[in-house]
């Protein structure tokens, strides 16, 4: 396996702008998916064809898999729709803790475990075997009580990701930690110590380069130190910073799309990234992910083309470095 033969997937959040859908704002879109998933959803994989992308990764509705099996009528009718398309599933996002926050409730924790239980149980049946889960966000600076992202609280995070994880496995699905700016795996530190904290046979990694870039740290220096946990990959760019301090709310998610950027167009370093991922053999999902575009296929020709040419010149650069 080398990054020259490497497919690639998208994240459906791709397909998140109004705009693509004719509709007013988000709300109206997370309304016409529910209204007519099959319409929806068509629509949606008929746009990914066009785009040259291989596969996909499931997301919140009406992006998930739960929708997806309303639209087709059952597990075996979804996967019949992506293959008639030449695509396949390539990796769940598990957006329910992000998007549930708080893990101190007993009964939240078990209602998370069972729900990724079940999205398991359909990832296998689809052919896929990864799972990417993001964590809960921080809370702002002058939050009162504040919130410390200390050892503590890594320890009770990392006891709930080994409980979801041996879920999930008992499926032979995989967990992979997803890196989003302003949560509390963002920072190298809290990387570091959320890695050191969880069991490798049951966790795994799964670094964004646009959530790494925004914070401040270094995607490439990270993953070096964490290679044998990567089990996906988001391949996304970003031009800035943000800072810890600023109020994290309901609307941080958009305050981060300005500094998102198409692939090449920001700070990632891409010939590194590449180098790193080919000498650590990794052959997991990588996922292109440009956050609600009003035209997503152009976008992913555009991101598929780049990355396309990147590859070449180090499969150049290889060649040259063996004669």
């Amino acid at each position: 396996m080398t990054m020259q033969s490497t497919t690639f997937g998208v994240d459906l959040i791709t397909f998140f702008h109004p705009g693509f859908w004719d509709c007013a704002d988000e709300s109206a879109v997370i309304a016409l998916g529910d209204s007519d998933p099959r319409a929806f959803w068509d629509r949606m994989l008929d746009a990914l064809v066009a785009s040259g992308i291989d596969g996909i990764e499931l997301t919140f509705a009406p992006f998930d898999w739960r929708t997806a099996v309303r639209a087709y009528g059952n597990t075996a009718g979804f996967v019949a729709a992506l293959s008639a398309r030449g695509l396949h599933v390539m990796s769940g996002f598990f957006a329910d803790v992000a998007i549930g926050g708080d893990l101190d409730d007993p009964a939240r924790r078990a209602a998370h475990v069972e729900s990724a239980r079940a999205y398991a149980e359909f990832l296998h049946a689809a052919g896929c075997d990864v799972m990417v889960m993001g964590l809960p966000m921080r809370r702002s600076w002058d939050h009162v009580p504040p919130m410390f992202v200390d050892i503590e609280l890594a320890r009770g995070v990392a006891a709930f990701c080994h409980e979801l994880a041996a879920a999930t496995l008992g499926h032979g699905v995989r967990l992979a930690l997803h890196t989003e700016a302003h949560s509390i795996f963002c920072t190298a530190r809290d990387i570091d110590l959320l890695m050191l904290l969880t069991d490798p046979v049951y966790v795994g990694f799964c670094p964004d380069t646009a959530h790494i870039t925004l914070v401040g740290s270094d995607p490439i220096a990270v993953v070096e130190r964490h290679k044998d946990r990567v089990l996906a990959a988001h391949w996304k760019d970003a031009q800035g910073r943000v800072t810890l301090r600023e109020p994290i709310d309901a609307g941080i998610h958009h305050a981060h799309r300005p500094l998102f950027r198409a692939l090449g167009a920001g700070e990632v370093q891409w010939d590194a990234w590449i180098a790193l991922l080919d000498t650590i053999g990794f052959d997991g999902p990588s996922i292109l992910e440009i956050d609600a575009v009003a035209d997503p296929a152009g976008e992913l020709r555009r991101s598929r083309a780049y990355v396309d040419a990147r590859l070449a010149h180090h499969a150049r650069a290889r060649l040259e470095l063996v004669g």
